[in-house]
């Protein structure tokens, strides 16, 4: 691996590299950088936690002309809390770099604040969600988004899925010579119209294999029965200690449903979703970072990219429209060569995302929590197999009997044979019944025959 040490960077940059303890470049960033260095436009697919921020951030600092008074870099993330966390490790570079200027714009009650603030003075650099970035852009034409020489678009693919992406084009179609830089998970093919109208030859730099074949996470079905995700998740819950357990919803009702449930069996826990205010959303990531509590109830869209740390357990309620959601839930278990296991919580319904998933290569194992210990259950999707019964047994025969010569109608003659066979086995059935109710009705007279005797 390559070291921060041999980057053609300013020495500033180096010294915030040395306090931060990083010294070997990882994968994406020994990719990365050099040719963002270059002004490449890059196509950066690499899972969360893999180092893309530092990877465009490094040569975006490099870049800076803190003399020049307009926006020079536009860092766009799809959540507000992606944006906050992008931007506290970009102010770190304050320290090293004074006459910098670092914005944050997301959505919220700040917007006339920021109009007022950018009309004094422009940001050197301006990471927010996409919305707002074009309404103080566009709109109020506060913020002066056009000169800037770089565009990161970072979580690309859930920009895209969010309906976001339209914000996004709408602020690059103002801008002339920009140097694109995209970073996502995947590569949705309806991402691709935008990257050919707005990059210019991207290279694209793919690190890591996909996290379906990550060896470290060990993927468990529980059948949920009878019973809802919230008692799922109770009934389990003495089967394993985490430090830290994700619990993964498919939508902000069944989170916040789950999460009152279990706060009502006395589990303390944290949620992460869209329906909670800006204040309470950086009050729970607070809670996350410090470590307060062990269970933390999220949607796909509040943990995407989210830097919860070590992570013990994830819990998937389901499985998501887009089963790529649940590869993405997974792989926030299992890192930097720790183990961790994603318990898949299903109902008949999830039949289809399960079969898809297995297909997809997921190993995943079939297990349920009883009486204090896991027991294994058959193969998902492995049925008992049944005795075969004599009369089964006549039919096969009828079915595979090799005839010599086959004469007309043999078919019709064979069904015939078969059709004989269930009015016998019926007839069988139904003269047995009617000997065991003779039988029975006899008992009952000499019963009630040795009571009257009894009492004569």
């Amino acid at each position: 691996m390559k070291k921060f040490e041999d980057l053609h960077i300013q020495e500033p940059l180096k010294q915030w590299l040395r306090d931060k303890h990083f010294k070997e470049m990882t994968a994406i960033q020994e990719e990365v950088i050099p040719l963002s260095l270059q002004g490449k436009d890059i196509i950066g697919l690499s899972e969360t936690g893999s180092g893309k921020t530092h990877a465009f951030l490094v040569p975006i600092f490099e870049k800076i002309d803190v003399a020049s008074d307009y926006v020079q870099a536009v860092i766009t993330a799809p959540t507000r809390e992606l944006a906050y966390q992008i931007y506290a490790m970009a102010k770190e570079v304050e320290a090293y770099f004074p006459s910098i200027r670092i914005s944050a714009v997301v959505g919220g009650k700040e917007r006339a604040r920021d109009s007022k603030k950018f009309q004094l003075q422009q940001p050197h650099v301006v990471i927010g969600t996409p919305g707002r970035l074009r309404d103080l852009f566009l709109e109020d034409n506060s913020l002066r988004l056009d000169k800037a020489k770089v565009m990161v678009v970072d979580e690309a693919d859930m920009t895209l899925e969010f309906g976001f992406l339209a914000d996004v084009d709408a602020i690059v179609s103002r801008m002339n010579d920009v140097q694109m830089l995209s970073f996502s998970a995947t590569l949705p093919n309806q991402l691709k119209p935008f990257i050919r109208k707005y990059m210019h030859h991207p290279i694209t730099i793919e690190i890591g294999k996909h996290q379906s074949n990550n060896k470290n996470i060990e993927h468990v079905l529980v059948p949920c029965y009878h019973r809802s995700y919230a008692e799922t998740i109770l009934k389990i819950m003495p089967g394993f200690n985490p430090y830290v357990c994700l619990i993964f919803a498919n939508s902000r009702k069944e989170a916040h449903e789950i999460a009152q449930e279990l706060r009502d069996h006395g589990v303390k826990l944290t949620e992460l979703h869209g329906d909670l205010s800006s204040r309470e959303r950086k009050q729970a990531m607070k809670q996350i970072t410090q470590s307060q509590y062990e269970y933390v109830i999220a949607t796909d869209l509040a943990a995407r990219g989210m830097d919860i740390g070590e992570v013990g357990f994830v819990i998937s309620c389901g499985f998501p429209n887009d089963l790529e959601y649940y590869i993405h839930r997974a792989g926030r278990t299992g890192r930097a060569g720790l183990s961790g296991t994603c318990y898949a919580l299903y109902h008949e319904q999830d039949d289809e995302a399960i079969r898809s998933l297995m297909k997809q290569g997921i190993p995943f194992k079939h297990r349920r929590f009883h009486h204090h210990n896991w027991q294994d259950l058959r193969p998902y999707g492995q049925r008992r197999a049944k005795k075969d019964t004599e009369m089964q047994k006549q039919i096969a025969k009828m079915m595979t009997k090799k005839k010599r010569k086959v004469k007309p109608g043999y078919k019709k003659k064979r069904e015939a044979e078969i059709d004989k066979l269930y009015r016998r086995k019926k007839r069988d059935f139904i003269r047995s019944k009617i000997k065991e109710e003779k039988k029975a009705r006899y008992k009952q007279r000499a019963k009630e025959l040795r009571d009257g005797n009894e009492k004569a």
